[in-house]
């Protein structure tokens, strides 16, 4: 809301003496009054409440002072990738809609002093930091017309959006972590605080994005914060997926060793026999006495078999220990070590990013 105060000379007006005489707004279709708009304004109005906030003042000399009540949203062109610890410029444009450069000139009487009320004016979201004024042409097809322009530079105020955003979505990060203290055994609280903890972090983006400008070109800073609460959050809840998952898979190999510990004296043979009617006694020095010419040509075949089969599990052998170093890279001896260090490093690099995060924001 701006009251705009324009003064020109009409040599048509001048009367004796020195005194002003103030004519009722009603007649200003009888003046000649300049044809002053706002470019860039989007929705404006004149206050008539409880009549047309118009002022004509006449001085002797021919002065006419004509002032307004105006209220009205101006575009401003704005850089939101730093939302919301972001600082705009915009302008106030005042130009002649007919009259160009030869009919009128257009001029600040007191330079940057012509300008009042901006040190003191308070917005919801925004302070003004500084303004300065300027006066130049606007170029159209018609010809170059008179512009004055009043530049000012604003500053978000990010308190409001560190309490509604910012602390919100920290607490939910480090409740998060309160997982990390809660035993491995208990699936239904570590999962709980898990999800809980993604969806409320999911409504709180959902929430925010709805508050904030509608600028889908823009990646904000808090875009940013949120996206890296939230895949702190979602860290946290894989981080009991794997401990649990190696708890589950170091309990098993635990059971494999008992097992093997309590069937270590026990003997279990395994034969392999070529001949389905040769009968074979395990455990006893004395056979049978066959025939001297079968019995060499058995032990000729025994001893052939036994190679290829040493050749064969030595193959094999090689491929099973390769196969169990590869296995011994993603075993984890003791999974509970998982939840301790996980207490240090998320807290750790969460205070890390955030210190990157506001230096960057705030500082570059």
């Amino acid at each position: 809301t701006i009251f705009l105060r324009q003064r020109w000379r009409d040599s048509r007006l001048v009367f004796p003496g020195n005194e002003s005489v103030s004519v009722d707004g009603r007649l200003v279709s009888l003046l000649w009054i300049p044809d002053t708009f706002i470019p860039d304004s989007k929705r404006s109005f004149l206050h008539d409440v409880t009549v047309e906030n118009r002022l004509i003042r006449i001085f002797s000399n021919g002065t006419v002072l004509y002032a307004l009540r105006i209220t009205a949203t101006i575009a401003c062109n704005m850089d939101l990738t730093k939302y919301p610890m972001d600082k705009q410029v915009c302008t106030l444009q005042l130009e002649s809609w007919g009259y160009n450069i030869q009919d009128v000139v257009f001029y600040w009487t007191r330079g940057n002093d012509s300008v009042k009320g901006l040190d003191t004016l308070r917005l919801a979201q925004y302070s003004v930091e500084s303004y300065y004024t300027s006066v130049t042409e606007a170029v159209y097809e018609t010809g170059h017309y008179p512009k004055l322009v009043l530049h000012f530079s604003l500053r978000r105020n990010v308190l409001f959006f560190i309490l509604e955003t910012y602390v919100p979505s920290i607490l939910l990060v480090v409740l998060s972590w309160v997982s990390f203290w809660i035993s491995q055994s208990s699936v239904p609280a570590r999962t709980c605080i898990g999800v809980t903890t993604v969806l409320t972090m999911t409504t709180l983006m959902m929430g925010a994005r709805t508050s904030l400008p509608n600028a889908n070109c823009f990646i904000k800073a808090i875009d940013v914060y949120l996206g890296i609460c939230f895949t702190f959050i979602f860290g946290a809840l894989l981080e009991y997926a794997c401990a649990h998952f190696y708890t589950m898979q170091h309990q098993t190999i635990e059971d494999l060793h008992r097992f093997v510990e309590s069937n270590g004296n026990g003997l279990v043979p395994i034969v392999n026999s070529s001949q389905p009617n040769q009968s074979v006694e395990v455990g006893t020095t004395t056979a049978e006495e066959p025939a001297e010419e079968p019995a060499k040509s058995d032990a000729k075949n025994h001893a052939a078999s036994t190679e290829k089969a040493q050749s064969q599990g030595c193959g094999l052998s090689s491929v099973k220990d390769a196969s169990r170093r590869a296995a011994a890279v993603f075993i984890v001896e003791n999974p509970h070590n998982i939840d301790r260090h996980a207490r240090t490093a998320f807290p750790t690099a969460f205070l890390f990013v955030n210190i990157l995060y506001w230096l960057y924001y705030l500082f570059l």
